[in-house]
């Protein structure tokens, strides 16, 4: 299974649902119309997202010498 890391490409905002879709295998495009979806229903989804921004590392680059 794959890490939990923002990709470089793919991000729309931080990286956080095509960080979760890669994890999970699912389309980056479901991950983000649910969490559309979710966020109209009052609740501290803002408040997770941003700290899943926060926990989840970003992709490095890894660069030959």
């Amino acid at each position: 299974m794959p890490t939990l890391v923002r990709p470089k490409r793919g991000r729309i905002l931080a990286g956080v649902c095509a960080a979760i879709a890669n994890r999970l295998g699912w389309s980056p495009t479901l991950i983000r119309v649910l969490w559309v979806v979710l966020s109209f229903i009052p609740g501290p989804l803002w408040v997770a997202y941003v700290v899943l921004w926060l926990m989840i590392p970003a992709e490095e680059d890894v660069r030959p010498l």
